[in-house]
């Protein structure tokens, strides 16, 4: 039995045109993280150790909307939220509104194992985080220059909108990438099956930019941002509302258990036939059965093919194969 381990740093990529003080940091990053989790596979840890360990290193890189880097609400607030599954359980567990948990993805966990809870919010979920003794911080520890300008612009444009897009500008209908990646962070995820052919997955996020205070997006929520099973790992990223009301995650664990279907074929009808056309949606998923489909298909169905994960270094993929 293989293992194999994949990371997101959000939806859209990495343009090569940045320049390099711009690009490289999050080239880093991500490769820094990816290792981590390849090592930690190689030791043979649980995998549900190996998806918290990599999206908590990515909760303390400020380049990603998540921990450190979360973007703000509307009212100049940071609200996290994270979750976590581990496919051979079904045990799992999330967190949202967290103001100065340090690490979502741990809290998350803790709740998992610590609670007879899958979730937990707010105050609720802050006192529980003073109960376990996890690290925290004042929530001005979150507010970056970067994200308080993202709001200003937000607020200008009279909009919420998506961590890797720039708001509306001169009447435009449509949110575009910016072109210098000032803004192009976004959600990050991990998904790992390890060599006893244990799946897990994780995602964590700051949300939309300028979103109303209590908003909560898909990232926490079993079943759309974060799923794992016997059968598949899948973490999302993208428009959250959109990924909520399809339930992604788990319609593509679904179509592979009810009817058989293999990975690449269930993400993309999940992406191409349940999801309003032109949804900015991402899903980076993992298969166990041979992890054959991670040899010639995309690591992330929907709008990023494996040569531009490799290429841009958005997303980042480690397969290692047995016979």
């Amino acid at each position: 039995m293989g293992w194999a381990i994949a990371l997101h740093g959000g939806g859209g990529d990495i343009p090569l045109s940045l320049p390099p003080e711009s690009r490289q940091p999050r080239e880093e990053a991500l490769r820094h993280c990816l290792q981590i989790g390849v090592e930690a596979l190689k030791a043979k840890k649980p995998s549900l150790d190996v998806v918290e360990l990599v999206v908590h290193e990515l909760e303390n890189i400020p380049q990603f909307n998540a921990g450190k880097g979360s973007v703000l609400t509307n009212k100049g607030t940071v609200e996290m939220e994270a979750s976590i599954m581990d496919g051979s359980t079904k045990n799992c567990g999330a967190v949202s509104g967290l103001k100065t948990v340090i690490n979502a993805v741990s809290l998350a966990r803790l709740v998992m194992e610590k609670t007879p809870h899958v979730y937990l919010a707010f105050h609720g979920a802050e006192e529980f985080a003073k109960e376990q003794g996890v690290e925290t911080a004042d929530p001005s520890h979150f507010i970056t220059a970067e994200n308080v300008e993202r709001l200003k612009q937000a607020k200008e444009a009279h909009r919420v909108q998506l961590d890797y897009t720039q708001p509306l500008q001169n009447g435009s209908k449509e949110a575009t990438p910016n072109a210098n990646g000032d803004v192009q962070l976004g959600t990050v995820g991990c998904v790992a099956v390890n060599s006893y052919g244990n799946l897990a997955a994780a995602t964590s996020t700051g949300g939309l930019v300028n979103k109303r205070v209590g908003r909560i997006g898909d990232s926490p929520i079993i079943g759309a941002g974060t799923y794992a099973n016997e059968l598949c790992a899948v973490s999302s990223t993208g428009k959250g509302e959109a990924i909520l009301r399809a339930t992604v995650a788990r319609d593509v664990a679904a179509m592979m258990e009810f009817k058989g279907v293999p990975l690449e074929k269930a993400a993309s009808y999940v992406i191409h036939e349940c999801m309003p056309k032109g949804t900015p949606v991402w899903l980076l998923c993992l298969p166990l059965e041979k992890l054959q489909c991670l040899r010639t298909q995309s690591a992330c169905f929907g709008h990023v093919l494996l040569k531009m994960v490799i290429q841009r270094l958005q997303f980042g993929l480690h397969p290692k194969w047995w016979e």
